[in-house]
């Protein structure tokens, strides 16, 4: 398989960066929206962190990446019991997919040759414990977001057609990125999002150089490239791997809770999923920082990211979400 490029090669984007690496080390943030030009390393950034981080074990053959046999759904036929590695999976979900691909559906073709009724598995099944990306997500037909926040809730996928009565786990990092120039994205999908992020090209020449340069060293050898940078790619895997493991004991002061909270009702934000994800992506971050308690610091540098898109509109404020943000975090947080 042809390798990506480099995760930690990629220049800038530092916002986007951190965001992805904050929900490999705790998917439970809830994925990550990318708003912004073409051409700013969105699927590149999501692609390049797959494979940065370590592969995946899984039952040979399991249509669902199962991690034990035990944990194999009963409708695969599956005759191996031995573990295997695999790079995390990324899958695409095009905006032409029929929900019988995403979901999974009758075997037809099994069907009409064999006379048997059997699964085919979907997108969900094959982006469990991955990611699912979806390009141009604001543009996605609204009965397969109605899908996404169905299975997102839950963290199953249930599939009750043709006689089939089929469940399976669908636990992934959903990544969407889109330009918001070509329309918005329904509210319910959009709180469903844990941390978003607006990306634009690099406006500084060196930097813009630095990105032709890069690319076209990749380019041109491959292998050379990817040896300069894999010291730098395998410090960035073991921070991740080590926040995961210190993640649980990075403690939250009652004081950041209250913090937390004001921050939410300051912006107006609907729910409480605004104060967990705020919550859950500083202890991501304390821990990535090796911290063992969150502090206001923490809270003030992921606050634009896990907060940004769900603020109510205010036909009165010019400033974009992000300056509203910056702003309350600075009343409240002094």
């Amino acid at each position: 398989m042809t390798h990506p490029f480099p995760f930690s090669a990629i220049v800038g984007q530092a916002a986007m960066k951190q965001a992805m690496i904050l929900t490999a080390i705790d998917p439970s943030i809830g994925g990550v929206l990318v708003f912004g030009d073409r051409g700013t390393g969105k699927s590149t950034a999501v692609r390049a962190l797959a494979a940065l981080l370590p592969p995946i074990k899984q039952v040979e053959g399991c249509p669902v990446n199962s991690a034990k046999v035990e944990d194999i759904p009963h409708w695969a036929e599956v005759t191996s019991k031995k573990i295997v590695s695999r790079p995390t999976p990324v899958i695409d979900l095009p905006l032409g997919a029929t929900e019988d691909r995403v979901v999974g559906a009758l075997d037809i073709e099994r069907a009409l040759t064999r006379g048997e009724k059997a699964f085919e598995p979907g997108l969900l099944a094959r982006a469990n414990r991955g990611y699912l990306y979806i390009d141009e997500v604001n543009l996605l037909e609204d009965h397969i977001v109605d899908l996404l926040l169905d299975v997102a809730q839950s963290g199953e996928n249930v599939v009750e057609r043709e006689g089939l009565s089929i469940r399976h786990p669908a636990r992934f990092v959903l990544v969407g990125s889109g330009n918001p120039e070509e329309g918005e994205l329904r509210p319910q999908l959009l709180d469903r999002f844990g941390l978003s992020v607006e990306v634009s090209s690099p406006r500084n020449i060196d930097d813009r150089v630095e990105v032709i340069r890069r690319r076209d060293d990749f380019e041109m050898d491959r292998t050379a490239f990817l040896t300069k940078w894999e010291a730098e790619e395998t410090r960035t895997r073991n921070r991740i791997l080590k926040a995961r493991r210190a993640m649980p004991k990075v403690a939250a002061p009652d004081a950041i809770l209250r913090d937390c909270a004001e921050l939410c009702i300051a912006l107006g934000s609907d729910g409480l999923r605004g104060e967990l994800t705020l919550l859950k992506a500083a202890r991501a971050l304390a821990a990535y920082r090796g911290a063992t308690e969150i502090t206001r610091t923490h809270l003030r540098d992921i606050a634009p990211l896990a907060l940004s898109h769900r603020l109510r509109r205010d036909p009165l404020d010019e400033a974009g979400s992000g300056a509203r943000v910056a702003r309350v975090v600075d009343s409240v947080l002094g």
